[in-house]
C-alpha cells in the first residue's frame, strides 16, 4: 500500500479528516483537471475563469467562444455525467452487496442492466432515437425489475436465493433477445450501432442525457442513503434483523427499487457498463469498514473518481474513442483478483 492510500486508511480510522471530505476534495479537483484535457488543450485558470463566468459575467474575457463552447457543451455535461454514473453504480453495489451479504454481487443481479440494454438494442433497430430511446430503455429496466419480483415471490414471501434465480432467469431472457435483435439488424449501420451502444460510451452525453441521470440516480441513491441504518441491521442476517424489529422484506424491494432506478438510468443513457459497482464499494470497505453510513458516501464518491478517471483515458488514450464498458472490464477484472487475494490473505472482509 503506498503512503497515499495509508493516509487515507489512517484518516478513515479515527483520523482527523474524514475519508469522505477527502474523496470528494479529489473529486473536486480531478473534474476541474478532466475539463483541461483532450485535443483541444485548456488550463485550470482558464476552465476556473469561463465557469465563473455563468455566476459574474466578465465584461473582458480572456478565452474564445471556441473554448467557452468546449468546456459548457462538450466536456462539463460528459464529465458530470461521469461522476453520476460512478457515484451511481458504486452506491448501488455497496448496498447490494450488504443487502444480500454477497461481496460478489453488482447492480446487475435482478436484470435491469439486461432489460434496459434491451429495450435500448430495441430502439435502435426501431429507429427511435433521442428521448425515445432513454424512455424505452429505462422502461425496459424497470420491468425487468417488476418481472424479478413476480416470479421471486411465492404466496406473499420472497427468499434471497429465489431473487437471485429470478434474477439471472430474467438476465438470460433479455440477453438472448438481445441477440435475436442484432441478428435481425442491419449488419451495415444497426448492428454497429447496436454492438457500441451496448458496450457503453458517454461521448454524445448532453445535457438531457445528465437531467435525466440526475432524476433517476439522485433521488434513488439518497433513499438507500437514509436506509443505511437498516441496511447495517438486515446485513446480520434475515433472523437476527426480523428479530431486531426490522422491516426485511420492505427494506429489500426498496434498495433493489431504488438500485434498479439507478441501473436503468445508466444503462439507457449511456449503455452497458460492468464492474464498477462491483469493485469499487470492495476499496471503499477496505478504507473505511463494512457500516453502511460511511461505506455508501465513500463508495459513491471514489466511484465518480474511477468513472472519470475511466472516461478520461476513453476519450485520449486513441484517436477513435474506447468504448467505457471495455475498459472498466479491463481494469475491473484484474483489481477484483488482486482486492480479493489480498484481503483473504488477511483473514477476509472487514465487519466492523
Amino acid at each position: 500500500m503506498t503512503g497515499a492510500a495509508k493516509a487515507v486508511v489512517v484518516a478513515g480510522r479515527g483520523g482527523k479528516l474524514p475519508v469522505a471530505f477527502i474523496c470528494l476534495a479529489l473529486l473536486i479537483l480531478f473534474i476541474l483537471y478532466s475539463v483541461t484535457i483532450g485535443r483541444y488543450g485548456l488550463t485550470v485558470p482558464d476552465v476556473a475563469a469561463i465557469l465563473f463566468d455563468n455566476i459574474v459575467p466578465n465584461a473582458n474575457p480572456g478565452w474564445t467562444d471556441v473554448q467557452a463552447s468546449v468546456v459548457e457543451m462538450v466536456r462539463l455535461p460528459r464529465i458530470l455525467a461521469a461522476v453520476l454514473v460512478g457515484f451511481g453504480l458504486s452506491v448501488s453495489g455497496a448496498a447490494l452487496q450488504g443487502l444480500f451479504r454477497n461481496p460478489l454481487v453488482d447492480p446487475g443481479i435482478v436484470g435491469v442492466t439486461a432489460g434496459a440494454g434491451f429495450g435500448g438494442t430495441l430502439a435502435i433497430l426501431l429507429d427511435i432515437n433521442g428521448a425515445g430511446l432513454l424512455a424505452l430503455s429505462f422502461l425496459c429496466g424497470i420491468g425487468s425489475v417488476i418481472v424479478v419480483r413476480a416470479l421471486a415471490t411465492v404466496k406473499g414471501r420472497t427468499s434471497i436465493l429465489t431473487l437471485v434465480l429470478a434474477g439471472v432467469v430474467v438476465s438470460a431472457f433479455f440477453e438472448a433477445a438481445i441477440s435475436i435483435a442484432k441478428l435481425l439488424a442491419d449488419p451495415h449501420q444497426k448492428l454497429p450501432a447496436i454492438t457500441y451502444w451496448l458496450m457503453g460510451s458517454l461521448a454524445s452525453t448532453s445535457y438531457w442525457d445528465l437531467l435525466l441521470l440526475g432524476i433517476a440516480i439522485i433521488p434513488a441513491a439518497l433513499v438507500i442513503y437514509l436506509l443505511r441504518f437498516q441496511i447495517n441491521i438486515v446485513s446480520l442476517g434475515e433472523d437476527k434483523a426480523r428479530a431486531l424489529g426490522s422491516p426485511v422484506a420492505l427494506v429489500q424491494w426498496t434498495v433493489l427499487v431504488a438500485t434498479a432506478c439507478i441501473s436503468a438510468g445508466v444503462v439507457a443513457t449511456s449503455g452497458m457498463i460492468g464492474w464498477v459497482g462491483l469493485i469499487v464499494p470492495h476499496v471503499a470497505r477496505v478504507l473505511v469498514g463494512a457500516d453502511h453510513r460511511r461505506l455508501l458516501p465513500v463508495a459513491g464518491l471514489l466511484g465518480g473518481i474511477y468513472m472519470l478517471g475511466v472516461d478520461n483515458v476513453a476519450r485520449t488514450a486513441s484517436v477513435a474513442e474506447i468504448p467505457i464498458g471495455i475498459i472498466t472490464a479491463l481494469v475491473g477484472v484484474p483489481v477484483f483478483a488482486v482486492i480479493l487475494r489480498r484481503v483473504h490473505s488477511k483473514g477476509g472482509w472487514r465487519d466492523d
